[in-house]
């Protein structure tokens, strides 16, 4: 039964032995040593302020664990800390609760030793938090969702973002954000969009970037910015606040001499898209607003051509040299993939419908798109996603068509189309029945055929052998690595999926990533090898704020003979953007294993079967070894268990441990 203490004669500088019964071990002490620190546990627990529970012996009952509270016991005797066997965190975490402020400061400098507000050496820049923009006059009225159309960004909006700031060294919270987005939320409130949404405007939901443009959107905004040679930011145009929710967001940059053009694509929750054209001045033109009168599912260009796709069975394409816009009913679309002017459709049907964006009707009359039939699954079973190869041209050869895709009872298919079949269907060249879920990502590359199914996204990948930049045909792909990228999706998550996948990232004549985000508000992301699954580096949000959306893009510095270098942009909640530098991440990592992916043979003799070629492989490469075993470079279960413990998970969010379904769209 609970009852108080007895400790009615309890009073500062009085001293008395106490008994306490931690976890089941009996430790006895003073009531000084207990009380030195005021206003802690265990001077309420005496004082009678608190209740307690007392075990047949008499002694106070603390349901805590025992070995902890040895350390805790030893420091409130000899104010003396010894952390021998046990973590920093664990400590202050048992401190916490019981209140002791002076150990508690001691354990968060010993914290402070490995962490910094500036980031790891991998950490190169940030976009700042924008300003929330400003609604225009209520009586304003317009077809687009933008409550205004500006043609010309204002001085802020050309403002470089960036560059090096002035910081203190303490773990910024955003204080100096809060009221006044406290301010904005009471305006916001009148939106007719779920209110989850309204809560968190500075919350970054969507990355996209192409060449020098990155876009950057927010639930009720978009930000565009242009990066400059000196990896600086400046940001070229911020839209007004819309009507509707931001859905969708896709940018192409056209770069003529040393002046950039980029056409920015935004479409709503009300079906509709926004085009708008901005040079580097930030002066900004309005193309349009365009519909389908159905939901969009997926927004991007090819080319100078908008493209938009409904899983219903439509497309819309707005044509840049035309300026005109066309939408057409296809079969029902379950993925899709581009390759130079050509977009493949994978359907419902099983099958993989081809359209060229460079053959668009010249009459009015002939107002449809020329959609042809490239290939039918032979088993009729949906494509669930795809990837597209083609082969460089030469003056011995011309382009080879590899495509790798998925369908939706876990099988990858391989298929090829030769130069001198033009115009037949492509063959079926392998096929692996190797998964027990959908295929919900696959990758076809220079050097890996890469798929990722829908169990928890349980990644394979096999080696492919070439001859002359083309698929060898004996044996083609050696199978490499198997792991999976576990993330814990959240019911309760508004931001679109399809945006913050693990990947692959990458070019298909770089080295791809995979990027494993473990919750929603996780504050560290997990950067590993999409071909084996090793670990490159981690990434830590520097300001302590949960990263809510990423995108991973190679720069070019914009320097004659620079290196194009691969950078992950992280969206956080309080507004900015984090930019990591992956090519040192990946130049360190290859340096620590020995490797060099520079070294990788290209076009290897011809084997006489399977298994010389595999011996040979293995004989090269020591580390093939280790990536045909359950090595896996992910987190560790003790990571793990941190970023659900430091996160809450089970308070903030709904986790859900099922297997999702294909999230081709």
């Amino acid at each position: 039964m609970a009852q108080p203490c007895s400790t009615s004669s309890f009073e500062p500088g009085s001293d008395y032995i106490v008994n306490l019964n931690v976890g089941g071990r009996i430790f006895a002490t003073s009531c000084n040593t207990l009380s030195w620190i005021p206003d802690s546990f265990f001077t309420s627990l005496l004082s009678g302020r608190m209740n307690s529970v007392r075990d047949a012996s008499g002694a106070i009952f603390i349901d805590r664990d025992p070995e902890v509270f040895r350390v805790i016991l030893n420091y409130l005797r000899t104010k003396q800390v010894d952390l021998s066997g046990l973590k920093v965190s664990t400590l202050k975490h048992e401190a916490l609760f019981f209140g002791l402020t002076p150990l508690i400061q001691r354990l968060t400098l010993c914290e402070e030793l490995s962490s910094t507000s500036c980031g790891s050496v991998y950490f190169c820049g940030m976009i700042p938090p924008p300003e929330m923009p400003l609604e225009n006059l209520p009586n304003e009225k317009s077809r687009s969702p933008m409550y205004s159309n500006s043609s010309d960004s204002s001085s802020e909006s050309r403002k470089p973002h960036g560059s090096p700031r002035h910081r203190v060294h303490s773990k910024k919270q955003s204080s100096d954000m809060s009221r006044y987005i406290k301010n904005e939320l009471s305006e916001l409130a009148k939106s007719k969009s779920p209110p989850d949404r309204d809560t968190e405007p500075l919350k970054v939901r969507m990355i996209r970037a192409h060449v020098c443009s990155i876009v950057v959107a927010y639930s009720y905004f978009v930000c565009v910015y242009r990066v400059t040679e000196w990896n600086t930011y400046i940001l070229l145009w911020k839209s007004p606040r819309t009507r509707t929710y931001v859905t969708h967001i896709a940018v192409n940059t056209k770069i003529a001499a040393t002046v950039a053009e980029r056409l920015v694509a935004v479409a709503f929750q009300d079906d509709t898209i926004g085009l708008w054209h901005i040079d580097d001045e930030g002066k900004t033109e309005k193309k349009g607003l365009f519909s389908m009168n159905v939901s969009i599912d997926n927004l991007f260009f090819v080319g100078t051509q908008m493209v938009a796709l409904s899983k219903s069975g439509k497309v819309g394409i707005w044509h840049s040299a035309t300026q005109n816009w066309q939408a057409q009913d296809v079969q029902p679309i379950s993925c899709y993939d581009t390759a130079g002017s050509s977009l493949i459709l994978g359907c419902a049907n099983g099958s993989m419908n081809h359209i060229d964006m460079q053959k668009f009707p010249l009459r009015m009359k002939d107002n449809d798109l020329l959609v042809t039939e490239l290939f039918r699954d032979p088993n009729g079973d949906t494509i669930t996603s795809l990837s597209v190869f083609l082969t460089p041209k030469t003056s011995a050869c011309g382009n080879w068509i590899e495509i790798a895709y998925g369908t939706s009872n876990g099988v990858v298919n391989l298929i090829l189309q030769h130069p001198e079949t033009a115009g037949h269907q492509p063959v079926l060249f392998q096929s692996y029945n190797i998964h027990n879920s959908p295929v919900v990502r696959v990758s076809l590359n220079t050097a890996h055929l890469i798929s990722v199914c829908s169990e928890y996204n349980h990644v394979r990948s096999w080696n492919v052998t070439r001859f002359r930049g083309m698929i060898n045909t004996q044996p083609g792909t050696v199978p490499l690595a198997s792991f999976k990228v576990l993330t814990l999706d959240s019911t309760d998550e508004t931001t679109d999926k399809q945006y913050n996948h693990p990947g692959p990232y990458g070019d298909q004549d770089s080295e791809q990533v995979l990027v494993q985000r473990l919750i929603p508000n996780a504050q560290k992301l997990f950067v590993r090898l999409a071909s084996t699954g090793d670990r490159i580096c981690t990434v830590d949000s520097v300001e302590d704020s949960p990263i809510t959306a990423f995108c991973v893009h190679e720069l070019d510095g914009q320097k004659l003979g620079s290196r194009l270098r691969k950078h992950l942009f992280c969206g956080n909640a309080n507004g900015s953007v984090q930019v990591w530098d992956l090519t040192s991440a990946l130049d360190q990592f290859h340096l620590k294993n020995g490797s060099n992916p520079q070294q990788q043979q290209v076009n290897p003799p011809a084997a006489a079967n399977q298994s010389e070629l595999l011996k040979t492989q293995l004989t090269q490469s020591p580390r093939s070894l280790i990536n045909l075993s359950n090595y896996s470079g992910g987190p560790t279960p003790q990571e793990l268990l941190d970023v659900i413990d430091d996160n809450d998970i089970c308070c903030s969010t709904t986790p859900s441990l099922s297997r999702y379904p294909s999230t081709a769209f």
